[in-house]
């Protein structure tokens, strides 16, 4: 079958696949994103004050919170409604030519109006600007500390690093890195690791003179009282931030095993997501759709499905026994 577009796209397309497969009164099971399913409790105990707007000292205090879970200065961070309108902000503000590791997210490839695709083999010699994820998205890849090092040493261009998953294991980030003097720009994402990606908040970690002009397109109100409040509370959590990244890991380990029990060898090193290599993708992304269980396929590669976190041990073994199911 040829999947539709919705989901080929982006994961999440649910209500499109319902309307394409119905599935009667069953409850779907949507693996197809890489969002942690297991939420940060504490956004429903928030207050929010609706009738203000947010303020400045408080729009602070969360760029200041997410800095130190990343590691990073504070007058480096700048927030942002999600880390796709940062990419794509900042690939305005830069301009010129860039290319982008492939594969990855379709967005790198938007953020420049001149861009072409590198091989991942090929990063690490190039000097002009490059956009790369850190783990990669869809295949979990990481680069190592190494290559990083290769690729800041003598840059001419810029190195612009997603990490939208990089909060499961702090050590495969760079963030600590940005300095005003480096050509260095990263990128994090709120939503996935806290399971919250309805709040829309990410952020720009950048030299100060890259920020000057993001914060001037941004505006007065960048984010929302609501993002402010939940993702400075978020960051805060400490001691929930710790038990996720260890249960993340337990349970994505129970995925691979599963998956090996059919066949499958599933790669990746970020425990939100696994990526399958098979003859048959489309065809199983078609069976497990018709089961009610949303993964994400790739219209560029075809042998390739991706599967999220399934998040409790009932959804394991419903996605367990709709593989089993010939």
């Amino acid at each position: 079958m040829t999947a539709a577009p919705d989901w080929n796209w982006h994961g999440g397309a649910v209500e499109a696949a319902k309307r394409h497969f119905g599935g009667g009164n069953r409850p779907w099971l949507d693996l197809s994103t890489g969002i942690n399913p297991h939420c940060w409790p504490g956004a429903d105990t928030i207050a929010i004050d609706w009738h203000r707007l947010p303020e400045r000292e408080a729009l602070a205090g969360l760029e200041a919170a997410a800095a130190a879970h990343f590691g990073a200065a504070p007058h480096h961070v700048c927030a942002v409604p999600g880390s796709e309108v940062g990419l794509r902000l900042i690939g305005r503000i830069l301009g010129g030519a860039a290319h982008h590791v492939a594969p990855s997210y379709r967005t790198h490839g938007e953020m420049f109006a001149g861009t072409a695709p590198i091989a991942r083999g090929e990063a690490r010699a190039f000097a002009g600007t490059l956009v790369l994820a850190n783990p990669n998205n869809p295949d979990g890849h990481v680069t190592d500390t190494a290559s990083f090092d290769a690729m800041l040493a003598g840059r001419e261009g810029w190195l612009l690093v997603d990490e939208a998953f990089a909060d499961c294991d702090p050590a495969a980030s760079v963030a600590h890195r940005v300095q005003d003097e480096a050509p260095l720009i990263v990128f994090r994402s709120f939503g996935k690791f806290f399971g919250l990606a309805g709040v829309r908040l990410g952020f720009v970690i950048a030299p100060a003179p890259v920020l000057a002009p993001l914060r001037a397109l941004l505006g007065a109100w960048p984010v929302s009282a609501a993002a402010i409040a939940i993702g400075a509370a978020a960051y805060r959590d400490r001691g929930w931030v710790e038990a996720m990244r260890e249960r993340l890991f337990g349970e994505a380990a129970a995925l691979d095993a599963m998956l090996g029990r059919h066949g499958f060898a599933p790669k990746g090193d970020c425990p939100l997501f696994r990526l399958i290599d098979t003859d048959d993708a489309y065809d199983l992304f078609d069976r497990l759709a018709r089961a009610a269980i949303l993964t994400r396929p790739f219209a560029d590669q075809r042998r390739w499905l991706r599967f999220g976190l399934p998040g409790s041990g009932e959804a394991l073994d419903r996605l367990d026994a709709a593989l089993a199911y010939d």
